[in-house]
């Protein structure tokens, strides 16, 4: 008698895998947003990277780099120090790929100058494909690119690191910084006492010769394995910027001694670590006294990175969402070609498109900074408020995407449950939500008449737009307020979705209407597709989203 068959390995109705794309091409407002600020001549290369980082691959690279998590070697096995972080060889593949492609470097000349041009708008757009496949390794790359900000402070050192990081190699190997084919750089600010208030710090600083010695702890130190950090700490005129490497001169080991990697939600392939230091060697960066001014330099550049890395993570939850949806057939229809779904795609999509044309807005800012006043004051109020948007953004855009995949989007066997637990750091990280609106209050009382200008120009840019007037003017009187700083979330927020819609509006005017209709007009739902697009404004955002 013939058993009957139970098999279930056939398997219909579901989406096959995201991958083998080409994240640049398949990215209609990307590539219209990095051609709008001046990234035109740079559309091979980026298609390059894009089918590169969009590959199945690379995909893989991702998933074993944060399945196989980096493991602290304290000691070796006859018990001396090691102070040394394994990882596995998938994160080393990433790493590679990032700095071959200029991801750490490419803002700058070879002598540590701003490279000019669209190189900020360029770069952005590979970190923002990078940022889809695998966040974590992200950080070192950050980090190293953002140093240059601070060490331009110090000629001298400068000019001696330069030729080691300006290559497009990554050398994984532990030994000291100048024998290396290429190197990457970390930072030391926060301590257990103060956290974001780093003038409460207690590391010291004393003068040995031309260096110092530093004594105390970080209680977040990112990325262990970086060949040099900028660290701060006190020294006889104040809070310093310090340059410390992992080896010493003389070759030896530098003081560096690791307590611990922290066990985080998320970012779980990159390596943070509580440190102390014990007599370490160090160089000054800057003044004395200066630190905060010194490390602001490459805070700027490590904020603009986490808005880039966030609009990033909700570009890839919108595209898996609308990849997925476009394969799954729910009661004798596809899934995107239901009402309800198609509502809520629509207004995600909206909301990425804007979000991507701001970044890249941002990053036209910062490559004209140096010869544009204008353009300096932008950067200086709009980072920030960018940051504070689109990071807070994040978490609960990538949750509405997983749950477009259902169960599916739940489980780890996707990227998208990586995505949602990766979204909360680029929040945390570098200054949380209070912090950022605190510090557009400062570039407000700082330089008023420029900040004022940068509204001005804003209201301009958006003028015709629904409620765009309404907003800029509310903006203008809420930071003239005497108890401003109770309300600054939601002015940081208005003045983030003015330079929103301006920036899309330089993009996509039609679509720079609907964003201001459903955003500025009126409160945006609380949750998405709770909003009335007409039938063809949905097709159309859909299609520029991933056709």
């Amino acid at each position: 008698m013939t058993q009957p068959s139970f098999a279930t390995h056939e398997v219909f109705n579901q989406s096959p895998p995201f991958e083998d794309i080409d994240l640049f091409a398949v990215d209609r407002p990307l590539v219209e947003a990095v051609k709008a600020n001046g990234g035109a001549a740079a559309e091979r290369e980026l298609s390059e990277f894009g089918k590169q980082w969009g590959s199945a691959a690379m995909a893989d690279r991702g998933r074993l780099a944060n399945e196989n998590t980096p493991k602290l070697r304290t000691f070796d096995a006859k018990g001396n120090r090691r102070d040394q972080v394994e990882f596995h060889p998938a994160y080393h593949e990433l790493m590679a790929h990032s700095a071959h492609a200029g991801v750490h470097n490419s803002t700058w000349t070879a002598n540590g100058k701003p490279a000019g041009d669209a190189a900020e708008v360029i770069r952005a757009a590979k970190f923002y494909m990078a940022a889809q496949v695998e966040t974590g390794h992200l950080c070192p790359i950050t980090m190293t690119r953002a140093s240059v900000g601070a060490l331009a402070m110090q000629p001298d050192l400068l000019g001696k690191v330069m030729p080691v990081l300006s290559t497009k190699s990554y050398d994984p190997s532990f030994a000291p910084w100048w024998q290396k084919r290429g190197m990457t750089l970390g930072m030391g600010m926060t301590e257990k006492q103060g956290g974001t208030d780093v003038r409460s710090n207690m590391t010291r600083a004393v003068r040995d010769g031309e260096a110092y010695r530093i004594t105390g702890h970080k209680w977040f130190m990112s990325a262990p394995m970086c060949d040099a950090f900028l660290v701060l700490a006190q020294a006889e005129q104040g809070l310093t910027c310090f340059f410390m490497p992992r080896f010493a001169p003389d070759g030896s080991v530098n003081a560096i001694q690791f307590q611990r990697l922290k066990d985080k939600l998320g970012n779980r392939s990159n390596a943070s670590s509580e440190v102390e230091f014990v007599g370490a060697y160090a160089q000054a960066v800057g003044e004395e006294g200066k630190g905060i001014r010194t490390i602001i330099q490459m805070v700027q550049l490590t904020r603009q990175d986490c808005a880039i890395a966030s609009v990033g993570l909700m570009r890839s939850g919108l595209a898996h969402a609308l990849h997925h949806a476009r394969h799954r057939s729910v009661f004798q229809k596809h899934l995107a070609d239901q009402p309800l779904m198609q509502a809520v795609l629509s207004d995600m999509a909206l909301h990425v498109e804007a979000s991507t044309a701001l970044v890249m807005r941002l990053c036209r800012a910062f490559d004209r900074t140096p010869h544009d006043a204008a353009e300096a004051a932008y950067m200086r109020l709009l980072t920030p408020a960018i940051k504070y948007w689109t990071c807070k953004s994040a978490p609960p855009f990538l949750y509405e995407a997983m749950e477009c995949l259902g169960g599916n989007g739940y489980v780890e066997d996707g990227i998208l449950a990586r995505h949602y637990r990766e979204s909360p750091v680029n929040a945390i990280w570098e200054g949380s939500g209070n912090v950022m609106c605190l510090d557009v209050l400062r570039a407000l009382s700082r330089e008023p008449e420029p900040a004022m200008a940068v509204l001005q120009a804003l209201a301009a840019e958006t003028k015709g737009l629904p409620g765009a007037g309404e907003a800029a003017s509310f903006i203008s009187k809420t930071f003239r307020r005497a108890d401003g700083e109770r309300v600054a979330r939601l002015a940081v927020e208005k003045l983030a979705l003015l330079a929103a819609a301006a920036a899309l509006n330089g993009v996509s005017p039609r679509n720079a209407e609907l964003f201001a209709a459903s955003r500025l007009a009126t409160s945006h739902a609380s949750m998405y597709g709770a909003v009335e697009l007409e039938s063809g404004e949905v097709r159309a955002l859909l299609e520029r989203a991933l056709p």
